[in-house]
């Protein structure tokens, strides 16, 4: 019967793990690069909202044909030592995006690597930054 007890404790406490690790894996491969293309594209528009919520800050920027896109910034302290800050820019500024788009061409969605706002460079992933 203790045998018995010690492996059925043994298997809850491997399916809680399991469990735990499974519900942790949509949000590395959010945070991480695999979700984005290799190459790095410019986005050039306005800003339409600014968000520096948890997990990582993030902006809603307008393109030149109208189209929304979801620009995710590095994780907060990453954002705060590129020098941008929630009072760096506002709705409306004009901003270009250096960045890698998302995989899945239907989602207008994209990491950056770098922002300029009014001349002045906010570098997010400076070592990821491939300027042709």
């Amino acid at each position: 019967m203790a045998a018995f007890h010690f492996n059925r404790r043994r298997a809850i406490q491997l399916a809680l793990g399991g469990a735990v690790a499974g519900a942790a894996l949509p949000a590395a491969a959010h945070h991480g690069w695999n979700w984005a293309e290799e190459a790095q594209t410019e986005l050039k528009g306005t800003i339409r909202s600014i968000s520096m919520a948890p997990p990582h800050p993030s902006l809603q920027v307008a393109a030149a044909d109208g189209t929304t896109w979801l620009v995710d910034l590095g994780n907060p302290n990453q954002t705060e030592r590129s020098g941008f800050t929630a009072t760096s820019a506002k709705p409306g500024d004009a901003i270009v995006v250096l960045g890698n788009r998302a995989l899945d061409k239907t989602k207008m969605h994209m990491k950056a690597v770098r922002i300029t706002i009014a001349g002045k460079n906010y570098d997010l992933y400076p070592e990821r930054i491939r300027t042709n």
